[in-house]
């Protein structure tokens, strides 16, 4: 079974029991490795000064790689208490205030229209269904799309990028989009 579903088959499995308690919840936290965050950032072709969202943020590692190594406005979104809080502490310890924040909040529910980049690792599902028509109205004409693992169906990505070891012995498929 190639590497991705078998990763598909393990968030499935792990977003079926926090699905029931929120069905806001459209991943469960899954960080994406260090190499694999530099490669998303890179690969979507992020410069300085730009804004870029990172859609289920996480520990915030993406947004802190876009403020830090390519000086960007670094935008997270992260339904989870936990992390959210962790993350914007994160960004007072590393004193990427001017760069960099994280919403607390429902991503299904935020303003996308500034972003020159977003990345996503987010459940199939979730991308079909709910991201790809928000997506669709807000973002402007040349916002690009970074996708870890899953593609949007029905969007054909401008080009596509695997990386074969992530450092921890799996292998990625990252997609980019251009509205």
């Amino acid at each position: 079974m190639p590497n991705f579903l078998l990763i598909a088959l393990a968030l499935t499995l792990a977003w079926q029991e926090p699905n029931a308690r929120n069905p806001n919840i459209l991943a469960p936290y899954y960080p994406t490795p260090e190499l694999v965050v530099q490669k998303m950032l890179e690969f979507g072709e992020l410069k300085a000064g730009e804004t870029m969202f990172d859609l289920g943020s996480g520990d915030g590692r993406i947004v802190f790689a876009a403020a830090q190594i390519f000086h960007a406005n670094a935008i997270g979104v992260e339904l989870d208490n936990d992390l959210a809080r962790q993350s914007a502490e994160r960004v007072h310890k590393l004193g990427l205030q001017k760069t960099a924040r994280i919403i607390h909040g429902d991503l299904l529910k935020e303003d996308y229209s500034s972003a020159d980049l977003v990345t996503v690792y987010l459940l199939p599902t979730a991308i079909n269904d709910k991201v790809k028509p928000l997506l669709e109205k807000q973002l402007k004409k040349g916002a690009r799309i970074v996708s870890h693992d899953f593609n949007f169906p029905g969007w054909k990505h401008i080009k596509s990028l695997t990386i074969a070891d992530d450092g921890e012995g799996r292998s990625h498929t990252l997609y980019l989009y251009v509205r």
